[in-house]
């Protein structure tokens, strides 16, 4: 068994470090285990894979909570076993994906920064029957000392009567510090959460705990499972430039400071090709408050760019995570993790007047985004924080490719065919053929914004030719629509393979 020892500094606690299998066997058919992780980011992993052998000779399911996604240790490996019953609040898995789809797995797709009250409170569940929460270390009092991700771990490890502890020693104890835990209360107990600016602290470097809760702790070498990022694509290039060009008007016109406000860049390709736009650019001492910080967040300090960055994960490439660890002495000094309650607190996001930009994976004419669906059914991977930074940003920006699947499918439509983000929080779409500025405008001139100037020149007769009939058909209507016709544009996707065909 690896040892953790000299991680585990509470001495009377080192009879309590058990295997993986002795964890897995004493977890019961139809539990709840509320886990910790945030994207593929400080999740537990030699507990689920020891589970998942289990189920492999005794078929069984467990409910799962956690922060966001994980890795292929916990979800792809339940999933792959149908081990998963219930599934909380966001996923990325492409083994679990279909699960949900097909019925096998019942998902709940959450608003990230409501996730932790929503289980605290009992709205799902009454408690979990045991908080599984990767560390670092334990300290002499008990408390855990987090890694690369916060998440809802500390909620769960407050809720929960029974922690299990996965210490990982392939992470770095220098991590240590680099936390501000901060559970609010619920109401009608719960006052302000004092952040004027984000880099205040306001809670603890740990997740408290008391070695009473700690039933068992398992020692772990398994490193996080962060995922390769793209190649930056001429399209995430074009929506970069785009956003550089509209936030330096804002700053011109006076509605943004010089620095410009808190930004908040969403998880994947486009989002971290949006910051690495800022690196090339010319702005100078920003600040971030977001979800996930990612390699570009390395490159702006690097670049002497930015001045701080307060996320609740951190979740780079396997190369931007081997350059943090080395350069963590330096990297440490500009970065915070937060409970996700903080890091997407509308209350939070609202008065520092952050800089939302999220992706979409299509947009309607009139700003509605569908972030989650494909062709309004198929479940992608969930809203996770999009909707707790869109409703409450000062200035929201969603991206998409104008279209998809190699042109077959437009990201343009009449109608989104699920809408995760309304109108009514909608400021501005980018793709790569322009920038629509929707604050201000009524409907119908919102649509003609959106079409010329996000949507695919191949696609743009369709489009304008379905509003002109809506036009006339419901005499100028506040938001024209012919509805039996706007769904078209996907059943037309769903019968031929291709959006053009008729």
């Amino acid at each position: 068994m690896i040892d953790i020892t000299d991680r585990v500094r509470n001495k009377d606690l080192l009879g309590k470090i058990v295997s993986a299998e002795e964890v897995a066997n004493w977890i019961q058919p139809g539990w709840t285990i509320a886990c910790s992780g945030f994207t593929a980011s400080a999740y537990p992993k030699a507990v689920p894979l020891a589970l998942a052998e289990r189920m492999k000779k005794d078929p069984f399911q467990v409910n799962i909570w956690t922060g966001a996604s994980t890795g292929p240790e916990l979800d792809g490996a339940l999933a792959e076993v149908k081990g998963i019953k219930q599934r909380l609040p966001y996923q990325t898995d492409s083994k679990l994906r279909p699960l949900i789809n097909d019925g096998t797995v019942d998902y709940l797709d959450l608003h990230l920064s409501e996730s932790a009250q929503l289980t605290r409170t009992g709205f799902i569940k009454k408690k979990p029957n045991f908080a599984l929460v990767e560390a670092c270390a334990i300290t002499e009092e008990g408390n855990l000392i987090p890694t690369t991700s916060l998440g809802n771990a500390a909620s769960y490890v407050q809720n929960a009567d029974t922690v299990v502890v996965e210490v990982n020693t392939t992470q770095p104890l220098e991590l240590e510090g680099m936390h501000d835990v901060y559970v609010p209360l619920d109401p009608p107990n719960r006052l302000p959460i004092p952040i004027v600016h984000a880099d205040d602290r306001i809670g603890t470097t740990f997740i408290p705990c008391t070695p009473d809760k700690i039933k068992y702790i398992v020692p772990c070498d398994v490193k996080d499972h962060t995922r390769d990022l793209s190649p930056i694509d001429e399209n995430s290039k074009k929506m970069a430039a785009f956003t550089l060009e509209f936030l330096k008007a804002e700053i011109k016109a006076g509605r943004m400071p010089k620095g410009l406000l808190p930004l908040q860049s969403g998880v994947g390709n486009v989002a971290n090709a949006v910051l690495e736009g800022f690196v090339e650019g010319d702005m100078t001492d920003l600040v971030v408050y977001t979800e996930v910080i990612q390699d570009a967040m390395l490159d702006l300090i690097d670049a002497g760019k930015l001045k701080f960055a307060s996320g609740t994960a951190f979740s780079p490439s396997p190369a931007g995570m081997d350059r943090f660890y080395k350069g963590i002495d330096k990297y440490r000094k500009y970065i915070l993790l937060r409970p996700e309650e903080i890091s997407n607190s509308p209350e939070v996001v609202h008065r520092l007047g952050v800089i939302a930009m999220n992706t979409a994976l299509e947009v309607d004419i009139y700003g509605n985004i569908n972030s989650t669906h494909v062709t309004g059914t198929k479940m992608m991977n969930g809203i996770g924080g999009s909707g707790d930074f869109a409703r409450n940003a000062y200035l929201t920006i969603f991206y998409t490719p104008s279209t998809a699947k190699g042109g077959k499918i437009s990201s343009v439509v009449p109608f989104c065919s699920h809408i995760d983000h309304t109108e009514h929080d909608v400021d501005v779409i980018i793709s790569e053929y322009g920038i629509a500025d929707l604050r201000g405008l009524e409907p119908r001139t919102r649509a003609l914004e959106v079409i010329n100037k996000c949507a695919h020149p191949d696609y743009r007769p369709m489009l304008l030719d379905y509003y002109e009939r809506a036009l006339a058909a419901t005499k100028k209507a506040a938001t024209p629509h012919l509805l039996h016709e706007a769904l078209s544009f996907h059943t037309r996707f769903l019968e031929t393979g291709d959006m053009r065909k008729f």
